[in-house]
C-alpha cells in the first residue's frame, strides 16, 4: 500500500493534535455541520427507500423488468389457443372474468366489481334484455363481485404479488374439485364487513361453485379481485368462458422475450387471424428520468442545509487561523513551506467534516432501524429495511466536501501570513 509523503503525514498528524487541542471549537464546528451532512444522508436514503417503493408497486401491477407481456385481443377462440399453448411451459396466461360470491338470486353489493368504498362506482343493478328493454334487478343481499383472474402457473415468477395472510395458490398438487381463491385486499374488505354465504356463480359455469379462500395478497388492483388455478376452474367453466370477450379484456401471457411460447402463440394466433401485443416490461428505464428528478430536488434542498453547515465551519475556521497567526507565522519561520500551513488547516477541517459524516451516517441508520421497528408491521416495505449504502457514501462525500468547502479561504489566509508577523509577537 502506498504511504503517505512526508508533508502530508506531517499535516494529518498536525491537523489531529490542532482537533485535540480545541475540542469545543471542533464540537460547535460539528454541530453547524451535522444538520446539513445529516440532511444529505437523509435525502438520499428516503430517495433510495422511494425509488424501491416506487418500483416495486410498478412491479405488483406490471411484473418484474424483462418480462415480456403478451396481450391476446379478446375473441371466441383466444382463451382455447392461450391454454393449449402455454400448458407444461413456463410461461403464465391470465384470463380474467367476474364472478359473483355469496347468496344465490340476489344482487351484489358492489355492481361490476367496484371498490367498496365507491357506491355506484359498477352502476346499477338492472336487467335489460337485447331490445334495451330494462327492469329491476334482484334486491340487493349478502354477495360481493369480483374480478376472477384464471391461472396457468405460478405468477409469482413474474409479478412480485405481496403475501398478506395464508398462502398463494400452489400448482404442485392435484387440482382441487372445490377451487381455491387467493383473494386481494380490497376483496378481503368485502368479506370482513359482510358475512358471505361460500357460493360463486359466474358466466358459463355448469354449477354454483363452492369455493375456498386460502390467503390474501396485496396486487396494487383499487378493484375487488380473485386469482383462481386454471385447471380447478376448468372443472366446472370450460375455458372457452374464463375471459368474457363482452368486457374487452384481453387474455395475458407472461413470458421471457424470445422463449418458445411467444414464437408459437405469435404463429397460432395469427393464424386464426387474432390480434396480440407484445410489450417488455422495462419499469425502471421508463421512471428512470422521473427518479431522477426526484433525487435532485431533494438533494438540492438538502444541499441548502449542507451550505449553512458550511458557512458555520468557515467561520470558526477564520477565527481559529486569527488566534494561531503566531503559530504559522513561527512556522513559517522555520521553513515550512506554505502550502503544509495551507494543508494543516484543510486536515482540521476535513477531519471534522469526516467525523461529522461518520455521527450522521450513524443516527441515520439508528433512525432507520426505529422507524422499521416501530411502522414496518403496518409498512412491509419498511420491515427489515437495510440502510442504503449509498446514503453512507453520500454523507461520507458531502463531509468531505463541506470540509474543503469551510477550510478552503482559513487556508489561503494560513498560508499567507507573513514571516514578519513573528517579529510582532
Amino acid at each position: 500500500m502506498r504511504r503517505f509523503s512526508g508533508s502530508y503525514r506531517s499535516a494529518l498528524i498536525i491537523g489531529v493534535q490542532g482537533i485535540r487541542a480545541r475540542k469545543l471549537r471542533t464540537l460547535l464546528s460539528m454541530i453547524s455541520l451535522f444538520l446539513g451532512v445529516l440532511a444529505v444522508v437523509t435525502v438520499q436514503a428516503g430517495a433510495s427507500i422511494a425509488e424501491r417503493a416506487m418500483m416495486s408497486d410498478l412491479e405488483l401491477r406490471s411484473g418484474y423488468d424483462g418480462t415480456l407481456v403478451i396481450d391476446v385481443m379478446p375473441h371466441e377462440k383466444s382463451p382455447g389457443i392461450v391454454a393449449d399453448t402455454v400448458t407444461g411451459s413456463d410461461a403464465v396466461a391470465l384470463m380474467a372474468s367476474q364472478a359473483i360470491i355469496g347468496e344465490p338470486g340476489v344482487s351484489p353489493i358492489n355492481p361490476g366489481a367496484g371498490p367498496f368504498d365507491q357506491p355506484g362506482w359498477g352502476g346499477s343493478t338492472e336487467v335489460c334484455d337485447n331490445n334495451g328493454v330494462c327492469v329491476p334487478g334482484p334486491p340487493t343481499g349478502e354477495a360481493i363481485e369480483v374480478m376472477l383472474t384464471a391461472v396457468s402457473g405460478d405468477l409469482m415468477t413474474y409479478r412480485p404479488l405481496r403475501q398478506v395472510s395464508g398462502s398463494w395458490l400452489d400448482f404442485s398438487t392435484v387440482p382441487s374439485l372445490s377451487p381455491r381463491l387467493v383473494i386481494n385486499e380490497e376483496a378481503a374488505k368485502g368479506f370482513a364487513d359482510h358475512r358471505i354465504p361460500a357460493e360463486m356463480r359466474m358466466r358459463g359455469a355448469t354449477a354454483n361453485i363452492t369455493p375456498q379462500i386460502i390467503g390474501v395478497v396485496k396486487d396494487g388492483d383499487y378493484q375487488p379481485r380473485a386469482y383462481v388455478r386454471q385447471d380447478e376452474l376448468a372443472n366446472w367453466v370450460p375455458v372457452s368462458s374464463m375471459s368474457n370477450p363482452e368486457f374487452g379484456m384481453p387474455v395475458q401471457v407472461m413470458t421471457t422475450q424470445g422463449s418458445t411460447v411467444e414464437q408459437v402463440l405469435t404463429a397460432k394466433l395469427r393464424g386464426a387471424g387474432i390480434e396480440s401485443y407484445a410489450n417488455l416490461t422495462e419499469s425502471r428505464k421508463d421512471m428512470e428520468n422521473q427518479l431522477k428528478l426526484l433525487r435532485l430536488v431533494f438533494l438540492s434542498m438538502a444541499g441548502l442545509v449542507l451550505l449553512i453547515g458550511v458557512a458555520g465551519i468557515l467561520n470558526v475556521g477564520l477565527a481559529t487561523v486569527g488566534e494561531r497567526v503566531e503559530e504559522f507565522a513561527l512556522r513559517r519561520a522555520v521553513g515550512t513551506p506554505r502550502l503544509l500551513l495551507a494543508g494543516i488547516v484543510l486536515a482540521e477541517t476535513m477531519l471534522t467534516g469526516l467525523l461529522t459524516a461518520a455521527a450522521a451516517i450513524g443516527v441515520g441508520i439508528a433512525g432507520l432501524k426505529v422507524v422499521s421497528m416501530v411502522i414496518g408491521d403496518s409498512e412491509p416495505l419498511l420491515r427489515n429495511v437495510q440502510f442504503p449504502w449509498d446514503a453512507g457514501v453520500a454523507g461520507i462525500i458531502a463531509g468531505i466536501i463541506a470540509g474543503v468547502l469551510g477550510g478552503f479561504i482559513p487556508a489561503l489566509r494560513a498560508a499567507g501570513i507573513p514571516i514578519a508577523t513573528v517579529m510582532r509577537a
